[in-house]
Protein backbone atom coordinates (compact mmCIF):
# COMPACT_ATOMS: atom_id res chain seq x y z
CA UNK A 1 0.00 0.00 0.00
CA UNK A 2 1.40 3.38 -1.00
CA UNK A 3 1.44 6.16 1.54
CA UNK A 4 2.72 9.74 1.70
CA UNK A 5 4.19 11.04 4.94
CA UNK A 6 5.02 14.71 5.50
CA UNK A 7 7.57 16.05 7.94
CA UNK A 8 9.38 19.26 8.75
CA UNK A 9 6.58 21.54 9.83
CA UNK A 10 6.81 23.71 12.90
CA UNK A 11 7.00 27.26 14.14
CA UNK A 12 8.97 30.00 12.43
CA UNK A 13 9.19 33.74 12.72
CA UNK A 14 8.26 36.00 9.86
CA UNK A 15 11.17 36.17 7.48
CA UNK A 16 12.42 32.77 8.55
CA UNK A 17 12.62 29.45 6.75
CA UNK A 18 11.30 25.93 7.01
CA UNK A 19 11.81 22.85 4.86
CA UNK A 20 9.05 20.33 4.39
CA UNK A 21 9.56 16.81 3.17
CA UNK A 22 7.17 14.21 1.77
CA UNK A 23 8.23 10.60 1.62
CA UNK A 24 6.42 8.01 -0.45
CA UNK A 25 6.40 4.46 0.82
CA UNK A 26 5.58 1.32 -1.08
CA UNK A 27 7.42 -0.40 -3.90
CA UNK A 28 4.60 0.34 -6.32
CA UNK A 29 4.75 4.11 -5.98
CA UNK A 30 4.62 5.86 -9.33
CA UNK A 31 3.71 9.43 -10.10
CA UNK A 32 3.07 11.70 -13.02
CA UNK A 33 3.51 14.60 -10.66
CA UNK A 34 3.40 15.68 -7.05
CA UNK A 35 2.24 18.84 -5.38
CA UNK A 36 1.90 20.75 -2.16
CA UNK A 37 -1.38 22.23 -1.02
CA UNK A 38 -2.17 24.08 2.16
CA UNK A 39 -5.25 24.78 4.21
CA UNK A 40 -5.62 27.57 6.72
CA UNK A 41 -8.38 27.55 9.36
CA UNK A 42 -11.73 28.41 7.83
CA UNK A 43 -10.36 28.41 4.31
CA UNK A 44 -10.39 26.01 1.41
CA UNK A 45 -7.40 23.91 0.53
CA UNK A 46 -5.25 25.84 -1.93
CA UNK A 47 -2.50 24.95 -4.36
CA UNK A 48 1.06 25.92 -3.43
CA UNK A 49 3.46 24.25 -5.87
CA UNK A 50 3.75 21.24 -8.15
CA UNK A 51 6.57 19.28 -9.73
CA UNK A 52 6.62 16.93 -12.69
CA UNK A 53 8.09 13.66 -11.58
CA UNK A 54 9.87 12.90 -14.86
CA UNK A 55 11.91 16.04 -15.46
CA UNK A 56 11.38 18.15 -12.35
CA UNK A 57 9.51 20.95 -14.07
CA UNK A 58 7.86 23.18 -11.50
CA UNK A 59 4.98 25.60 -11.14
CA UNK A 60 4.06 27.85 -8.23
CA UNK A 61 1.14 29.78 -6.91
CA UNK A 62 1.70 33.51 -7.23
CA UNK A 63 1.54 33.89 -3.47
CA UNK A 64 4.70 31.82 -2.95
CA UNK A 65 6.62 32.42 -6.15
CA UNK A 66 10.15 33.56 -5.45
CA UNK A 67 9.98 32.43 -1.83
CA UNK A 68 9.27 28.70 -2.00
CA UNK A 69 11.15 26.05 -3.94
CA UNK A 70 9.80 22.59 -4.69
CA UNK A 71 12.13 19.72 -5.51
CA UNK A 72 12.10 15.96 -5.71
CA UNK A 73 14.47 13.03 -5.38
CA UNK A 74 13.30 10.21 -7.61
CA UNK A 75 15.66 7.62 -6.16
CA UNK A 76 14.50 8.35 -2.61
CA UNK A 77 10.87 8.87 -3.64
CA UNK A 78 10.77 12.12 -1.74
CA UNK A 79 9.59 15.64 -2.41
CA UNK A 80 10.61 18.79 -0.60
CA UNK A 81 9.36 22.31 -0.15
CA UNK A 82 11.93 24.89 0.90
CA UNK A 83 10.07 27.86 2.32
CA UNK A 84 11.98 31.11 2.73
CA UNK A 85 10.89 34.62 3.67
CA UNK A 86 7.93 33.18 5.49
CA UNK A 87 4.94 35.38 6.22
CA UNK A 88 2.18 35.00 8.83
CA UNK A 89 -0.26 34.33 5.99
CA UNK A 90 1.72 31.18 5.16
CA UNK A 91 0.35 29.65 8.37
CA UNK A 92 -1.59 26.53 7.44
CA UNK A 93 -1.54 22.77 7.39
CA UNK A 94 0.57 21.71 4.43
CA UNK A 95 -0.31 18.55 2.54
CA UNK A 96 1.62 16.67 -0.09
CA UNK A 97 -0.20 14.83 -2.80
CA UNK A 98 0.56 12.83 -5.90
CA UNK A 99 -1.19 11.70 -9.03
CA UNK A 100 -0.39 9.18 -11.71
CA UNK A 101 -2.32 11.11 -14.34
CA UNK A 102 -1.77 14.34 -16.23
CA UNK A 103 -5.29 15.77 -15.99
CA UNK A 104 -5.35 16.11 -12.21
CA UNK A 105 -1.79 17.40 -12.20
CA UNK A 106 -2.68 20.33 -14.45
CA UNK A 107 -6.14 20.94 -13.01
CA UNK A 108 -4.82 22.09 -9.59
CA UNK A 109 -8.11 20.97 -8.06
CA UNK A 110 -7.49 19.15 -4.78
CA UNK A 111 -10.31 16.68 -5.34
CA UNK A 112 -8.63 15.45 -8.52
CA UNK A 113 -5.54 14.20 -6.70
CA UNK A 114 -5.77 10.65 -5.46
CA UNK A 115 -3.13 10.20 -2.78
CA UNK A 116 -2.60 12.53 0.18
CA UNK A 117 -0.38 12.73 3.20
CA UNK A 118 -1.68 13.43 6.67
CA UNK A 119 -0.50 17.04 6.68
CA UNK A 120 2.04 18.99 8.70
CA UNK A 121 1.39 22.22 10.56
CA UNK A 122 3.32 25.35 9.66
CA UNK A 123 2.90 28.36 11.92
CA UNK A 124 4.55 31.69 11.19
CA UNK A 125 4.57 34.31 13.90
CA UNK A 126 4.81 38.02 13.22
Amino acid sequence: QVQLVESGGGLAQAGGSLRLSCAASGRTFTAYGMAWFRQAPGKEREFVARILWSDGSTYYADSVKGRFTISRDKAQKTMHLQMNSLKPEDTAIYYCTSTRYSAPYYSLRPNDFGLWGQGTQVTVSS
